[in-house]
């Protein structure tokens, strides 16, 4: 039995790690796939997202890349690990990698479920014991939103010796939905597809703790009735930034739901620690909040913007129509590829039909000219000399009382987005320029034959 006190968990030779484990030096369970544990315990979702890390290639390359873990060696998953000679606290979940027989890596799993949050206090006690053991990354799982698995939801003072990371629950599950999704990136192995399909039918539970983003917080409420009210808003408002915040995690969640909607990864505006000193004083100014949604081979990001005042939601995609072309032949493309969208999908592109409208934009002028979507041939109309430069397509929903509605407003917005999605910005493309052709010689002499 080693009964030397551990001082390091990075550098041990791995029979020294395997030993202290047989002895409970290090007091630890198994992460299973089945735990015998209550459905909906917080042990269970760790047990079982280890083991589908463990037992699923795919799903664990695309989380060890966004922790920057190394991708090769042989990995130890373990669930309620205790180091009782050096601290008290019980970690939720701890993966040890093993290169030439000696342990290379580590990572420290904290996880919440359900309404839960995260500790500052506990965190800074794992963090601790985390650099006592020379452990590189600290990785907390919550249904808190980030916008990168890099940014952390509490405000707490980083270390150059450990890296800190967070998923949210829903994100964790859409990277497994992805992986289901006929595609470059999907799980080849069948058998694994069956036990990535069980996982997330487990996450996907209603008891399962985990659950996506359905209400904004009672300050988006508050905030609005204020604005409604004319009331005066101050840039240190409590319930501004809650409000904004509350933004921030609805706009994380309507990208994580286009992405199990589409299978591929849909991208969120990221954000940082100025993001929301700059977005209280654009609410302050323009009583809006937008952001922008980045889709793989979309005509253009989408942008979203939600009008406090007028209590309505914006969406719109940038188009660029073919240069050199006169405007009648730039409005006809255009009209084409709208055309093409309607033929494919009739039920998605009538759905929002009336709220669509297309703006103009003109060379040298600030004012775009626009015109619903049921006259847009008017553009054809446009003066020569008003050359289009590009177009933008928009629908506009108003929301009414639903707009301070917590659920109401989350639902409209998500519900908004996968329509707009459907019917229209899937069937746009941006006009290129055609690759340029070889001409020969002999094919630009003209012979004549006598």
């Amino acid at each position: 039995m080693i009964t030397s006190k551990i001082t390091k968990l990075i550098g041990l030779k791995e029979q020294t790690f395997l030993e202290l484990l047989k002895t409970n030096q290090i007091i630890h369970k198994r992460a299973r796939l089945i735990p015998l544990l209550k459905t909906g315990d917080e042990m269970a979702l760790t047990s079982i997202f280890l083991s589908a890390l463990r037992l699923v290639e795919e799903f664990r390359q695309a989380v060890f890349k966004d922790i920057k873990m190394p991708r090769s060696g042989k990995v130890h998953y373990l669930t309620e690990v205790q180091f009782p000679e050096l601290s008290k606290n019980r970690i939720d979940g701890l993966l040890v990698v093993i290169k030439s027989g000696k342990v290379v890596d580590a990572a420290i799993f904290e996880m919440k479920k359900e309404n839960n949050i995260l500790d500052k206090k506990q965190i800074i006690e794992y963090m601790e014991l985390a650099v006592k053991l020379k452990i590189p990354r600290l990785i907390t799982v919550s249904n808190q939103y980030v916008s990168s698995p890099d940014q952390f939801p509490l405000d707490i003072k980083s270390s150059k010796k450990l890296d800190l990371y967070h998923f949210s629950w829903t994100s964790l599950l859409t990277i497994g939905r992805i992986l289901l999704f006929k595609n470059d990136t999907n799980i080849a192995d069948e058998d694994q597809v069956e036990i990535m399909k069980e996982v997330l039918h487990y996450f996907e539970s209603e008891k399962s703790g985990v659950k996506t983003y359905t209400k904004m917080c009672d300050d988006w409420k508050i905030l609005t009735e204020n604005i409604a009210a004319h009331k005066p808003i101050k840039e240190n408002s409590p319930v501004l930034a809650k409000a904004i915040m509350s933004w921030y995690e609805e706009e994380k969640d309507m990208a994580l739901k286009l992405s199990r909607e589409l299978g591929v990864k849909v991208k969120s505006k990221s954000r940082n620690k100025d993001s929301i000193k700059n977005e209280i004083k654009h609410v302050i100014k323009h009583k809006s909040i937008q952001t922008n949604i980045s889709v793989k081979n979309a005509v253009s990001d989408i942008i979203i913007k939600a009008d406090f005042e007028k209590k309505n939601l914006f969406m719109s995609v940038n188009i660029s129509p073919p240069e050199n072309s006169t405007n009648t032949a730039k409005v006809g493309w255009l009209i084409r590829h709208l055309e093409n969208g309607k033929k494919k999908n009739e039920k998605a592109f009538f759905r929002n039909a009336k709220r669509i409208y297309i703006s103009a934009n003109i060379k040298y002028s600030r004012v775009p000219v626009t015109f619903s979507l049921a006259e847009v041939s008017k553009l054809k109309e446009l003066n020569k000399k008003d050359e289009i430069k590009d177009f933008k397509l928009y629908v506009v929903r108003e929301l009414g009382r639903s707009f301070i509605s917590a659920k109401g407003f989350v639902t409209n917005i998500e519900e908004l987005l996968s329509d707009f999605y459907e019917g229209y910005v899937q069937h746009l493309v941006n006009w290129s320029k055609p690759a340029p052709k070889i001409e020969r010689v002999e094919d630009l002499i003209k012979v004549e034959i006598v």
